[in-house]
């Protein structure tokens, strides 16, 4: 299969996930939506039911979210609420809802109150520590997995055991490693991986079930791993963010030779940098994973005085050989407006050019981000 022919496929995935959702439940499936993000998926896998990524809308406004949600709440949230109320997903069995951010954390609870009100699915919440590395933070991690696993073993029907977790596991570690090794060889074949196809392909990850997934896209990735060296002759640049996935937005990268080298987005790798322990207690194992976890604004760092994320992008631009970082930041998104600060320090102090766009999922023109990429492509090829 020709690789515009793969990429298509993808992109009929990642741009109809409601398809997939109907196609699923035909089949019989049961199917749990999961809000953004560090949330146990394996879980879900494990119980034989079907994890489905919920990160908002590119081609919805919101209307009925209103009622439960401040105006300052960002529209990642606030359109997984409206897709909730409108009808989309209301195929789905459960929610999962983790309160990662200053938004999840009340907006938790509208999810809980508009579904009880509405008589819908349950909504399954999930309180992560703030103090994750200490035995007391694993514990709590634990118990509050152990609660996500009881209430999903209540939708599903039966017991998730340890052996079908630790199954799991195998299977998410490995849904890991191959989406690292796509953008690791996106970034090396900008000429056959456009920024569009290569948020389509990650994209299509929160949608598809995980083996059929993974076994797609190792085979896109021995195809690129056999193409020859790289002759591109465009700007390479890091993106940063928690998401930017709208393929009209992306375009823009693509319309002006700006290839993507890697990412430090939320959506893409940032979730996928850490395995999980394959033996052992796969409770504890799936604790650690989220433990190990770092260089995320939305996490706690005892050592943040040092500035260490900050320097950890830095040398993320530095080491793929990009040019510059283009940050795509979330309107009304607190923990990156407070974190830009330090950010642009560490990226001057590298000497490394960047830009700030603003965006929400609500957008639909994007002339000005077209003229702020268009002259920053301009700054980095001289």
């Amino acid at each position: 299969m020709s690789l515009e022919n793969t990429f298509k496929e993808f992109q009929a995935v990642a741009y109809n996930p409601k398809k997939c959702l109907n196609e699923y439940k035909a089949a019989g499936k049961k199917v749990i939506g999961v809000l953004p993000y560090y949330a146990p998926e394996e879980l879900v896998y494990a119980a034989g039911m079907v994890p489905m990524g919920m990160w908002g809308s590119n081609n919805k406004n919101i209307g009925l979210a209103k009622e439960y949600c401040a105006t300052f709440y960002c529209t990642i949230a606030q359109l997984a609420l409206e897709m909730l109320l409108d009808g989309t997903m209301d195929q789905l069995d459960g929610i999962i809802t983790p309160t990662i951010c200053d938004t999840l954390r009340p907006m938790s609870q509208n999810f809980r109150v508009a579904m009880a009100k509405l008589h819908k699915m349950p909504t399954i919440f999930l309180a992560h520590p703030q103090y994750r590395r200490p035995a007391f933070g694993l514990q709590f991690t634990v118990d509050q997995y152990n609660n996500v696993r009881h209430e999903l073993e209540a939708i599903c029907g039966h017991e998730i055991g340890e052996e079908a977790i630790r199954d799991a596991i195998k299977v998410y570690n490995k849904y890991r490693q191959a989406r690292r090794e796509f953008v690791k060889l996106a970034g090396e074949h900008p000429e056959a991986v456009s920024a569009v196809n290569r948020s389509a392909v990650l994209k299509a990850g929160y949608f598809m079930e995980k083996p059929a997934y993974t076994e797609k896209l190792e085979a896109l990735n021995k195809e690129l791993a056999a193409l020859p060296a790289s002759d591109w002759n465009g700007v390479k640049i890091v993106t940063s963010g928690i998401i930017c996935d709208n393929p009209v937005l992306l375009k823009i990268l693509d319309d002006n030779n700006i290839a993507i080298a890697t990412d430090d987005v939320a959506h893409e790798s940032r979730c996928i940098r850490v395995d999980a322990d394959e033996t052992g207690d796969p409770m504890m194992a799936l604790a650690k994973q989220f433990a190990d976890e770092d260089y995320d604004v939305l996490l706690y760092d005892e050592a943040s005085n040092q500035n260490r994320r900050g320097e950890f992008v830095a040398n993320l631009v530095k080491e793929s050989g990009a040019k510059g970082l283009v940050l795509f930041m979330q309107q009304f998104c607190d923990p990156e407006e407070m974190e830009y600060p330090y950010l642009k320090k560490a990226l001057d102090a590298a000497q490394i050019p960047h830009i700030k766009l603003g965006i929400d999922q609500q957008m639909r023109d994007f002339g000005q981000a077209a003229t702020a990429l268009q002259a920053f492509a301009d700054v980095l090829s001289l």
